[in-house]
């Protein structure tokens, strides 16, 4: 009689548990459905809210608007602020409006312009990744102070001449009114050049979201190798010092869905008792659409396999081309969700707005 191997006993009961546990990281269908249902069947605003070419005083060469990020300042309820970029044929600027009803946004500024040449972020800087107060779905979206200044984590580029020229950086920038950025930290917080830089981000690091859960800051990013883009973490315990996931990317594309191309642009919320992941999908045929994600530690996701809003969805050929890059404030005045987000279709690249529910005709 052979001696039992206990190890050998212990290294398959330990390799089933890890299967198992697996499997149960993997949300089923018909909690996917449910998760996001909420957010399906919203209601198209018929025009821009902000332009193709949107006119900024002192700014008018910047157009291509992109990268909309809806934010309040503390005490200041009846008022919201938009962060968005635009670009002038060398690279981006990022830009801030307001409004009273998050329709109509006026008085565009500068809120952080080109970096010094030869620094990492002198193409651009694309801010919009803020530290709020709260993260829940519905909670008011208002800014956090952090040893006396408001947060943003921002991408940036090093070269000007063109769109996103590669390799792409990630920075950090503070603000005393939440108007006005300026750097944080005067190295980058995240790039290529790494030392645990993975493969599936090795061409280029894009645009940042930030969450802040239990004392713990999250950044959810996308990346590229060659023309993949993918969607990664990292973690910090001071907003200036990260680390990647060990499981990156965390949402990956998928062969024949709607993000067979890209899986990019996170946005993370709580939503009752799981996180919701809003990004865009690139598919083969070059048309962006909103997808969703969910997760129940933030590190684990599941992406539903059908979008919640295709390009061409606008009845008026917004968003022909892409419907991506969004941004998503619940107002409490009219119980209402606004998702900002950048259409390109037959009135070029703007913002877009789609809302849980059909606003009052003007």
């Amino acid at each position: 009689m052979k001696p039992i191997n206990y190890k050998a006993i212990a290294l398959a009961i330990c390799a089933a548990y890890c299967v198992a546990e697996a499997g149960a990281q993997e949300i089923d269908r018909d909690t996917l459905d449910k998760w996001s249902a909420p957010y399906r069947g919203w209601h198209y605003y018929p025009e821009p809210v902000i332009p193709s070419v949107p006119n900024i005083p002192g700014h008018e060469e910047f157009i291509n608007v992109d990268v909309p990020c809806v934010y309040q300042l503390p005490g200041q309820a009846d008022n919201w602020y938009m962060s968005f970029i635009g670009f002038n044929g060398k690279g981006y600027n990022s830009f801030v409006a307001e409004s009273t009803d998050l329709v109509h946004w006026t008085n565009p500024r500068l809120a952080m312009g080109f970096g010094k040449e030869g620094e990492f972020d002198h193409g651009g800087c694309v801010i919009g990744a803020f530290l709020y107060e709260s993260y829940d779905v519905k909670a008011p979206r208002v800014l956090k102070k952090r040893d006396g200044k408001f947060w943003t984590l921002y991408g940036a580029y090093p070269k000007q001449g063109n769109y996103e020229l590669r390799p792409g950086y990630e920075g950090v920038a503070a603000s005393e009114d939440g108007l006005s950025w300026r750097r944080a930290k005067d190295t980058y917080i995240l790039s290529v050049h790494d030392a645990d830089c993975g493969k599936w981000e090795e061409s280029c690091i894009y645009q940042p979201w930030l969450v802040e859960h239990e004392g713990k800051f999250f950044n959810f990013y996308n990346a590229a190798i060659g023309g993949l883009e993918q969607t990664g973490g990292a973690s910090s315990d001071n907003l200036l010092d990260w680390k990647r996931f060990k499981n990156n990317p965390i949402v990956k594309v998928r062969p024949d869905h709607y993000d067979n191309q890209f899986a990019a642009d996170p946005k993370v919320f709580r939503d009752g008792d799981h996180w919701v992941m809003f990004y865009f999908g690139l598919c083969k045929e070059k048309r962006a659409h909103i997808m969703v994600a969910f997760s129940r530690d933030l590190e684990n996701w599941t992406s539903h396999p059908e979008p919640l809003y295709k390009a061409g969805g606008h009845p008026g050929g917004l968003d022909g081309q892409y419907a991506h890059k969004i941004s998503l404030v619940h107002n409490p005045k009219n119980d209402t969700f606004y998702m900002h987000y950048c259409a390109v279709g037959n009135k070029g690249r703007c913002i877009g707005l789609i809302t849980s529910k059909p606003l009052a005709k003007e």
